[in-house]
């Protein structure tokens, strides 16, 4: 069981996204630069994306992505699922095949572990990873802000940072 490049780049770029979704519509290539994905495997990523309604496109002049609806209506299974992911413990994909004709001894075990896996990733959405200081924090410095953490607790202060 693992999820793949393509799961994991969906959620990466989605992310981005949610991250940048104030300051309007966000190029592939921004979000390829930000987070060293390629930018046609990107495109790829974005088309099956936006067949599913996760994203929306601009085209022209100040044109690029944004999320098709609220950050917190869009959950980490959703993004996952709609690039054709599917996170199975299982070794024969859920089909009950796994020893010949027949499951496994352990079938029933893998199968509950893809579906805790799969109610985990449901029960987390955009919005609330958009919240996480440490996501915040990485986001930052990607975008080459320098972030002030004040041992108060306060909310970061974001500068530009003297580079």
């Amino acid at each position: 069981m693992r999820l793949t490049t393509k799961g994991r780049y969906a959620v990466t770029a989605m992310l981005d996204l949610a991250l940048h979704q104030d300051e309007g519509p966000v190029t592939l290539a921004d979000i390829a630069k930000r987070q060293g994905i390629s930018l046609s495997y990107l495109e790829q990523l974005f088309s099956q994306l936006r067949r599913r309604g996760l994203v929306q496109s601009t085209r022209g002049p100040g044109g690029g992505y944004q999320l098709g609806m609220p950050a917190r209506e869009i959950a980490v299974a959703d993004v996952v699922t709609a690039v054709d992911e599917h996170v199975d413990a299982t070794r024969c994909g859920g089909a009950k095949n796994c020893q010949g004709e027949a499951p496994c001894l352990t079938h029933d075990l893998w199968h509950d572990l893809s579906r805790q896996i799969h109610a985990f990733l449901s029960g987390i959405d955009l919005a609330q990873l958009v919240e996480r200081r440490s996501v915040r924090e990485v986001a930052a410095r990607q975008d080459g802000i320098e972030v002030d953490l004040l041992e108060t607790g306060a909310e970061p202060a974001a500068s530009e940072s003297a580079a």
